[in-house]
């Protein structure tokens, strides 16, 4: 015996399950993480002078093709973190806006990385006020796993996982 075939009626809409406050949080402050990066990396490009003494106080022994070759390759380096960086933050925002579960691991893996690259801030030659932006960048992700790893958004992301 076969069972009947369903009737098709008009195609049923899926609910769309709103995030929680911490997830909204979480997102705005992903949102506000690539606004930062721009103007961090504007004060990074002014204070390119600050960073080629400090290059010069740690190698004094550099040539000036050397420290030329340091400034560019760190600037480059900055501007192309940078350019990434906002568009992670962006990326992010919007996965994890959406609930998907990938993006909150993911996020974590950046903040790893976000974290190892502001301990090497420290290590290697860089002007303090690029630091200061590295460090509220840093704070900012850090308020941001905290949210979407919270009790209140686990259900979220595992609601929108059996939907897909």
């Amino acid at each position: 015996m076969y069972e009947r075939y369903p009737d098709s009626g008009p195609p049923q809409e899926v609910q769309r399950i709103q995030p929680p406050r911490s997830v909204r949080t979480a997102v705005k402050l992903m949102y506000a993480g690539a606004a930062i990066e721009v103007p961090a990396l504007i004060l990074a490009l002014l204070t390119r002078a600050s960073l080629k003494s400090a290059i010069l106080a740690k190698h004094p022994d550099y040539t000036a093709a050397q420290l030329h070759t340091a400034e560019v390759a760190r600037t480059v380096s900055l501007v192309v973190g940078a350019l990434l960086a906002i568009g992670l933050w962006l990326w992010m925002a919007w996965a994890n806006g959406k609930g998907r579960s990938w993006a909150r691991i993911l996020s974590a893996v950046f903040f790893a990385i976000n974290t190892l690259d502001l301990i090497a801030s420290f290590v290697l030659v860089q002007g303090s006020a690029s630091q200061i932006a590295g460090v509220v960048i840093w704070l900012i992700g850090l308020a941001v796993i905290v949210l979407i790893f919270s009790k209140d958004s686990g259900p979220f992301y595992q609601q929108q996982a059996a939907q897909q």
